[in-house]
C-alpha cells in the first residue's frame, strides 16, 4: 500500500497531538507503551496510553473499508516512516525511557512494535532485513571454504 500525502499528514498530526501532551520540558511520566490501535473497517486510529486512556484519534480516509488480509502488515511501514520522520519529537517525549509505539488491531492485539525510544535500542525495519539469512549463510560458506 502506498500512502497518500493526506494519510501521512493525518498520521503526523496525530503524533504531534500526542507529543503536545508529553512536552519534553515536563516531568517524565511512567508510561511504557503508546498503543496505536487501528480499526480496519472505519480507518480510525486511536493512540492510547497503557491504561487505555485516549490521547488522540483521527480517521485515515485511505484506510476506510480496506479489506486486505495484510492490512496491518501494509500500514506498519507507513506509520514507522512517519515516526522516523518525527524522530526528534518522538524520542523526546516526557515519558521515562524505554517506551514504544505499538501497532494494535481492532481486537486490541499487538501487531508490531513500530518505534522504541531508548538510547540503546533500535528497531530495524523488516524490509531492510529481507534476505539477511541467505546473505549470512553465503558469508559463512565462503568463510569456511577459505
Amino acid at each position: 500500500m502506498k500512502a497518500t500525502e493526506q494519510t501521512l499528514q493525518q498520521l503526523e498530526r496525530a503524533v504531534r497531538k500526542v507529543a503536545d501532551k508529553f512536552p519534553a520540558d515536563r516531568e517524565a511520566s511512567l508510561l511504557t507503551d503508546l498503543h496505536m490501535r487501528v480499526t480496519q473497517e472505519t480507518g480510525e486510529l486511536l493512540i492510547l496510553d497503557d491504561d487505555d486512556n485516549e490521547l488522540t484519534r483521527c480517521v485515515v480516509e485511505q484506510w476506510i473499508d480496506n479489506k486486505d488480509d495484510d492490512f496491518y502488515e501494509a500500514i506498519a511501514p507507513i506509520i514507522r516512516r512517519c515516526l522516523e520522520k518525527l524522530r526528534k519529537t518522538v524520542e523526546n517525549l516526557s515519558i521515562l525511557k524505554p517506551y514504544a509505539f505499538v501497532l494494535e488491531n481492532d481486537e486490541h492485539e499487538s501487531v508490531a512494535e513500530l518505534f522504541v525510544a531508548d538510547d540503546d535500542t533500535v528497531i530495524i525495519d523488516s524490509e531492510l532485513m529481507e534476505g539477511l539469512d541467505k546473505d549470512l549463510d553465503d558469508f559463512f560458506d565462503k568463510l569456511l571454504k577459505s
